[in-house]
């Protein structure tokens, strides 16, 4: 099992930029792939983005050109830079890692980003 500990959610302002990381510990040789999803009120959780060991990246069309998701395998942290931030990206973001992107089991606690308008 691979434990996930996410941080960086906050509030800010229509524009602004954001950074999330994600600490993987346990199992992470395990974690081929490590993830973003989000859940906004009242919504279904959403694929955001993904990075495989390999490099090979991962977006959703609705963050595409605005997001960036990196991995450090070496400190076994996963990021997404957020920039040019929108209302609807407003969300509780969890980091996830599995084997593949439709496998990922392993799931973090969640941080909140709220985009202010």
């Amino acid at each position: 099992q691979v434990q996930l500990v996410e941080s960086g959610g906050g509030l800010v302002q229509v524009g602004d930029s954001l950074r999330l990381s994600c600490a993987a510990s346990g199992r992470t040789f395990s974690a081929y792939v490590m993830g973003w999803l989000r859940q906004a009120p009242g919504k279904e959780r959403e694929f955001v983005a993904a990075m495989y060991r390999s490099g090979a990246t991962y977006y959703a069309d609705s963050v595409k050109g605005r997001f960036t998701i990196s991995r450090d395998t070496a400190k076994n942290t996963a990021y997404l830079q957020m920039n040019s931030l929108k209302p609807e990206d407003t969300a509780v973001y969890y980091c996830a890692a599995g084997s593949s992107i439709s496998t990922m089991g392993s799931w973090g606690q969640g941080t909140q980003v709220t985009v202010s308008s």
